[in-house]
């Protein structure tokens, strides 16, 4: 992944992650399908490992991970990417 042409690491989990949400840009996905779709059925109410990755995602991509511009929290429902 780059970020103005600086490439920025990742771990497979948050790139799986990462790059689930950009395939379904501006559309809301659920805490639970995110957590189905990236750790498996078992972890459907394991929400504390999405909120994680989630923050670890913002400090690498965003500018101000605490007013994040690419994932959106859809509060109470799940995130939203937004490339602009």
């Amino acid at each position: 992944v780059k970020i103005n042409d600086t490439q920025i690491k990742l771990t497979s989990t948050e790139y799986d992650l990462l790059s689930l949400l950009a395939r379904n840009e501006g559309k809301v996905l659920t805490h639970q399908y995110l957590l189905k779709e990236i750790w498996g059925p078992g972890f459907i109410n394991q929400s504390q490992y999405l909120r994680v990755f989630i923050a670890q995602l913002r400090k690498k991509i965003e500018t101000d991970p605490n007013r994040p511009l690419y994932i959106q929290t859809e509060s109470g429902v799940g995130y939203r990417f937004t490339a602009s």
